[in-house]
């Protein structure tokens, strides 16, 4: 497995994560609720994917190709 798929699957347990600790945390299991903090996990996730493969590049720490 490639560092760009390892980092890939980093974000998705993020992602799985924020939204799992977020819905623990706030208690309010209402389907609007839970689709609102899916999507803002959804964002973060692959927010927190793009600021990784850009640091971890600047630092030449990641090798893709």
């Amino acid at each position: 497995m490639d560092q760009v798929s390892r980092l890939k699957l980093g974000s998705i347990a993020f992602t799985i994560f924020w939204v799992g600790g977020m819905l623990w945390w706030s208690g309010i299991y209402d389907p609007a609720h839970v689709v609102i903090l899916s999507i803002c996990g959804a964002l973060a996730g692959y927010f927190w994917y793009r600021a990784m493969l850009w640091s971890f590049r600047r630092m030449r720490l990641l090798h893709d190709g």
